[in-house]
């Protein structure tokens, strides 16, 4: 999944003025950036709280809480960039940090 140029599109309120994208150089870089805006909502939300802790259940309610989110994932073999939705980004982050916890 390196090298596989991601935009995450992203509309966290119903507002539509909300709507912002994210661009990574890979799919796991796209990950992580999501794990990161999650973390620092929670940093946000508890300051006093020097470790924060989550598991994949909460990180599911951040993304089924934002109005929309999306991925756009380039693909050599078509020179196209293909549209994946919430359901794949969560399986996507589930794969990608339980890979990370067996390291």
């Amino acid at each position: 999944m390196a090298g596989r140029h991601t935009i995450i599109l992203m509309q966290p309120s119903p507002n539509r003025a909300s709507r912002t994208f994210m661009d990574y150089n890979s799919i796991n870089h796209a990950l992580d950036g999501i794990c990161g805006l999650y973390e620092r909502k929670i940093r946000d939300i508890n300051p006093m709280v020097p470790d924060i802790t989550y598991d994949i259940t909460d990180l599911y309610n951040f993304i089924d809480g934002l109005a929309d989110i999306s991925a756009l994932v380039y693909d050599h073999s078509v020179q196209a960039f293909l549209p994946y939705d919430r359901q794949w980004i969560k399986q996507k982050l589930f794969q990608h940090l339980k890979k990370l916890a067996q390291r």
